[in-house]
C-alpha cells in the first residue's frame, strides 16, 4: 500500500474543506489525527484525515492542513470543527507529537518522516 499526503492550505476555508472531505467520505475514514508541534516558538496543530484506499486502488490518501491551526486562541473554532467531526463520525482523534516541518529541507522529507511514525505506531498499514 502506498500512502501519500495531499496538502491543503492553512486557513479557515481549508479546515472547512478538510472537514467536508471527511464527512462526504465518512465510509472511507481510517483515522483522524492531530500532529502537534512547536514552530517559531508557538504551538501549532496539523489535522490529518486518513482515508482507506478507493475501490481496488493501492493508494491511501492522508489529507492534511500542515501546521494550519495555532494551538492557542483565537483558533479554537478550527479545533472545535475537527472535534465536532470526530464526534459526528464517531472516530477518535489521535494526537501525535512531531518535529516541525521547518526542520526538514523539503516538505516531502517531512511527510516521509510522518509516514514512518504512523507505520511504526501501526496507525497506517505497512509498505507492501
Amino acid at each position: 500500500m502506498i500512502q501519500r499526503f495531499i496538502e491543503l492550505g492553512e486557513g479557515y476555508s481549508d479546515i472547512y474543506e478538510l472537514v467536508e472531505l471527511a464527512r462526504t467520505n465518512s465510509h472511507r475514514i481510517h483515522r483522524l489525527l492531530v500532529l502537534k508541534t512547536t514552530k517559531n516558538n508557538r504551538e501549532v496543530l496539523s489535522p490529518v484525515v486518513v482515508l482507506k484506499p478507493a475501490g481496488e486502488g493501492n493508494l491511501q490518501p492522508l489529507y492534511i492542513s500542515r501546521e494550519g491551526i495555532p494551538a492557542k486562541e483565537p483558533s479554537v473554532q478550527r479545533q472545535e470543527l475537527f472535534e465536532a467531526l470526530s464526534n459526528e463520525i464517531e472516530t477518535p482523534i489521535i494526537p501525535i507529537e512531531v518535529k516541525p516541518s521547518s526542520e526538514f529541507n523539503e516538505v516531502d522529507l517531512y511527510f516521509n518522516y510522518i509516514i514512518g511514525i504512523l507505520r511504526l505506531n501501526n496507525l497506517i498499514p505497512p509498505l507492501q
